[in-house]
């Protein structure tokens, strides 16, 4: 493809040269020869500062947003007056804008984007659709399964998938659209003809400086992503923010509206069990039986915002049903029972808020026995460490014990880390241990667990590795309890009957 093709409709500065276009990177890292090379200022590095190692690699044409830089000879050279934005619709101009020849469904919030990304996809295929998934656990496209390295791709890479997504046979997606994406323009472009927005609460304060900034870049994907707004604008009322969307979405798109107990998608004959959540979905079409293996309150939002969503993409209620009954999300309330009579679970519970509505529920499962509720939780290094003694607070006020440790400390200290969080756990007057050791920290939860007690494993969920100043080292905290389990002889199956005996 040639350089004219591919920057047809993009916003250009000035341009000289044509080239044939054999791949297009924003990483010098991985030019090939024939690359066309995205030289773009970020908020860490500044791609410019590798042009020339691009061009050693092989690259024809560079496409940079800085003016300043001097064109190269003997390469093709563009100006763009935004670096993204360009690598987007380009991107898109290369892979044959495969994004139009998907039902794209975007999923925003703070809380609840996989598990609700999850069970849109369940139905989806319930409906005898063929879908891709993008999102914080994986990239899945028909018959393969790709690692995420962030919740949303970069342009570049989201194109690809979109494209190998349609070579598969894919007809729809379904994909979790972080705030950083929006604000980084990750996603212009592409069109979304069903927009869902689950909660808005306090987290990556680090990067958008301000909860305005942060809720402003939510609000684009309800706006257009440089495309029409969505046809279909599913908003949880519940939430404040939410409302405040339904206003702003009004006479752009159709409001599909969710809540506990009011809006087009409510719930009614709510029972939350230990082994799952049967409730009577209330919709448009009626009233629909509900029962998923998903348990508590916040996936009760989380069906009810799918439903919708499903609902916007002409699901049947039947379809619906059979979608949300077959639905499993890792890492989320995920339950390691090798006939332990104490619960472990393992949870992606990262925010101050999501700890909250986590002890609540394990609160629900111990009341009924007297048990105790036991949280192992850290905080993230190089993350907003305004949000580092909420969760502190969080974890102490939900919990009768609690284990400080790591989460994944990237370049920071583990220590002063937990030293950020000290001050609003010592505020809940919990007793507490501290255990920068992860896995330690978790055989200290363990080993002080009496029968009818729950052991919450926090923040990592899903994840297999930890990073720390060190590098990368395989972790996956659902390996690890099930090891220290069994290290503490525990081997064999559940029993049913101790099991309905302990967890109410």
């Amino acid at each position: 493809m040639t350089l004219d093709q591919i920057a047809d409709g993009a916003e250009l500065l000035s341009r000289r040269g044509e080239a044939e276009i054999s791949g297009m990177e924003y990483d010098s890292r991985r030019v090939r020869p024939g690359d066309a090379f995205f030289a773009i200022q970020g908020e860490t590095t500044n791609g410019n500062r590798y042009i020339d190692a691009a061009l050693q690699a092989g690259a024809v044409a560079v496409i940079t947003d800085s003016p300043q830089e001097p064109p190269r000879p003997g390469v093709a050279w563009v100006v763009v007056p935004h670096g993204r934005r360009a690598l987007a619709r380009m991107s898109a101009n290369y892979y044959s804008r495969p994004a139009e020849k998907l039902a794209i469904c975007g999923i925003t919030g703070t809380n609840g984007k996989t598990t609700t990304a999850l069970l849109l996809e369940s139905i989806l295929s319930a409906a005898g659709r063929s879908s891709a998934l993008i999102g914080t656990i994986e990239y899945r496209i028909p018959g393969r399964t790709i690692e995420a390295p962030h919740t949303t791709p970069e342009a570049s890479d989201l194109q690809r998938i979109f494209a190998d997504a349609v070579r598969a046979g894919a007809t729809e997606a379904v994909m979790e659209v972080s705030s950083h994406a929006l604000a980084q323009e990750r996603v212009f472009g592409v069109p979304f003809p069903v927009a869902v927005f689950t909660n808005l609460t306090r987290d990556h304060l680090d990067f958008h400086k301000s909860f305005e900034e942060y809720f402003a870049a939510k609000l684009r994907l309800f706006a257009g992503c440089g495309t029409e707004p969505p046809a279909y604008a599913v908003v949880n009322l519940d939430d404040g923010y939410g409302r405040e969307i339904a206003k702003f979405s009004q006479g752009k798109s159709a409001l599909l509206a969710y809540g506990w107990e009011k809006g087009d998608f409510h719930a009614e004959k709510i029972g939350i069990g230990p082994n799952g959540t049967r409730f009577d979905l209330l919709m448009p079409e009626g009233r629909l039986p509900i029962w998923s293996p998903l348990i508590g309150r916040v996936n009760v939002y989380n069906i009810l915002a799918a439903a919708a969503a499903a609902y916007a993409r002409r699901c049947s209620t039947e379809q619906i049903a059979k979608g949300v009954e077959a639905a499993r999300v890792p890492g989320r309330f995920e339950k390691i029972d090798l006939g332990q009579p104490f619960t472990v679970v393992v949870d992606y519970a990262h925010t101050d808020d999501a700890l909250r509505n986590l002890t609540a529920l394990a609160r629900e499962f111990v009341a009924r026995n007297r048990g105790r509720v036991l949280t192992v939780f850290g905080c993230g290094g190089d993350r907003d460490r305004t949000k580092r003694p909420l969760m502190g607070e969080a974890a102490g006020r939900g919990s009768d014990f609690v284990v400080l440790t790591s989460d994944n400390p990237r370049s920071e200290d583990p220590l002063a880390i937990m030293n950020d969080v000290l001050p609003g756990l010592q505020r809940t007057g919990t007793p507490y241990a501290l255990e920068p050791d992860r896995r330690a920290a978790i055989a200290l939860a363990i080993g002080r667990a009496r029968p009818a007690d729950i052991v919450l494993i926090a923040g990592k969920g899903h994840e297999k590795k930890q990073i720390t100043q060190a590098g990368v080292a395989p972790f996956d905290d659902v390996q690890v309890a099930r090891e220290l389990l069994s290290a503490a002889g525990y081997q064999g199956p559940p029993d049913p009957e101790r099991e309905a005996e302990v967890r109410p």
